[in-house]
């Protein structure tokens, strides 16, 4: 990758080969806090995707003939060349789409994951048991697929190369690593990353690619698995063209996360949290957003005006500027989807608007800025507080008890995280336990790590990421048994 007439020159990543023209055509980038164009992106067409894929099983032989000590060794190299390249990588993520560099650490996620599941290569990965009324040999193993796909959303490519494609290499597979055109530069300087490690070419290929290269990676029947993490609409429509033959599909869906604020909670410290974990990172375009905050009617009117304290104090701007803390949603499109939501909440009565609601203008207005956005005393059976806005808007919503906070929460169609404040330990546990979310981040903001498993409930999606969990869903279980007359 490099630069040429003030744009990035980017390529597709086969083979170890860079294609500058794809059959899928060109994809003008633009850059978010501009409105300006940034990089021209060739497009994976149906005929890349059937080279990737060969590539992908050429390499995946080559992978399993190393030696384990080999395999994990060169992983290891992989996490220092990423290290090495932690500023490089976290630029492109802020190329990719704006998100401030002070959040921009996804580029350490990815190698931390990277070193974490280098360890299991050599690992046992199966297990013997007695076969009754036998002295048969009876063996459970678990082997890689082969090639897989890793289908990556725009705010979140460095996150899902770490915590898909690290664990799929881990368990000896090979990767078509499909990155969204929105966002695809920092996913391809990681595959060129891979080669310059020492990994076989075509063990990661990186392809971005519209609907047409999705269809054509969900569907192609060398393709024997799929992780897909984004939107519910395109999740179904992944799991629609995986059903030609039947391949299995991980997904990791969006959510409408409930943060509860407790009465006995630190205020300040929820309030902080709750505006990082809210509108202000990533401008809310996260799947972890914690978009419905549960106040407890005794502390409702304090934290409120804590809260949007902090979101007053946050430093809107330049997204390369390290004191910028919030800058712009993605595209036009994106900008005037969510004005539209917020225009319709307030037409509606959904809340009161507290702050923000409209688009930033002066030296901001070329780009697609979108002032942080709090309703209060809103009602969790309305729109505003049922559908994923996937930006800088959030819910306030009060409750009276314990009872009536998990009810609330658990009253969506999503089930991705929740975000519980109280220093009573005994609330902590028993509320936790009783939300039907993946996870459940108490005091917290979200911290996802390579040893936790992360994953939905409900329409938030179906298997899980990190941890053991999340190595297994690259393995397939064979049973051997061995007569031992």
């Amino acid at each position: 990758m490099g630069w040429r007439g003030g744009g990035i020159v980017t390529a597709l990543l086969i083979g170890g080969e860079r294609i500058t023209t794809a059959s899928g055509g060109d994809y003008q980038h633009i850059y978010p806090a501009t409105g300006q164009p940034n990089a021209v992106v060739p497009l994976a067409g149906a005929s890349e995707i059937e080279r990737a894929v060969a590539s992908g099983w050429q390499a995946h032989k080559a992978w399993m003939a190393l030696p384990v000590d080999r395999r994990r060794d060169l992983l290891i190299d992989l996490a220092d060349v990423v290290h090495e390249h932690l500023d490089e990588l976290a630029l492109l993520n802020v190329q990719d789409y704006a998100v401030p560099v002070s959040y921009a650490g996804t580029a350490l996620m990815l190698e931390r994951f990277l070193r974490h599941f280098a360890g299991y290569v050599d690992k046992p990965h199966g297990s013997s048991t007695p076969v009754q009324g036998s002295f048969d040999v009876n063996l459970i193993e678990r082997e890689p697929y082969g090639v897989v796909g890793v289908i990556a959303p725009w705010n979140g490519a460095l996150a899902v190369a770490g915590s898909c494609v690290a664990p799929a290499l881990a368990a000896g597979n090979a990767v078509v690593f499909k990155p969204s055109e929105l966002a695809p530069l920092a996913a391809l300087r990681f595959g060129e990353l891979c080669l310059a490690a020492g990994l076989p070419p075509g063990l990661v290929n990186v392809v971005p690619a519209g609907a047409e290269g999705g269809d054509a990676l969900a569907r192609h029947p060398g393709i024997r698995k799929i992780h897909f993490t984004g939107g519910g609409e395109t999740a179904r429509k992944v799991i629609t063209a995986a059903t030609t033959n039947l391949t299995p599909v991980v997904a990791e869906l969006g959510g409408k996360s409930a943060n509860i604020v407790f009465g006995d909670a630190d205020l300040q410290t929820a309030a902080a949290l709750s505006a990082h974990q809210g509108p202000l990172m990533q401008s809310g375009q996260s799947c972890a957003c914690a978009s419905r905050i549960l106040a407890h009617d005794s502390v409702y009117d304090e934290f409120v005006d804590i809260f949007l304290a902090r979101i007053a104090a946050a430093k809107i701007g330049d997204p390369l500027d390290p004191a910028v803390s919030f800058g712009p949603v993605i595209s036009q499109a994106a900008l005037d989807r969510i004005l539209a939501v917020i225009a319709d909440a307030d037409n509606r009565g959904s809340g009161e608007l507290l702050t923000g609601g409209g688009r930033l203008g002066g030296e901001l207005a070329q780009g697609y800025y979108l002032e942080p956005t709090v309703f209060g005393g809103v009602d969790n059976s309305s729109d505003l507080a049922q559908t994923e806005t996937f930006g800088p808007v959030v819910s306030v919503i009060r409750f009276t008890d314990d009872d009536q906070a998990v009810s609330i929460a658990n009253d969506s169609r999503y089930g991705l995280n929740a975000f519980v404040h109280t220093r009573d330990l005994v609330r902590a546990h028993s509320v936790a336990r009783r939300l039907e979310s993946g996870s459940v981040w108490v005091n917290q903001i979200s911290q996802i790590s390579p040893q936790g498993p992360y994953g939905g409930y409900k329409q938030s999606g179906f298997g899980r990421t990190g941890g053991l969990e999340g190595l297994y869903e690259f393995l397939q279980v064979k049973n051997i048994r061995i007569g031992m007359g």
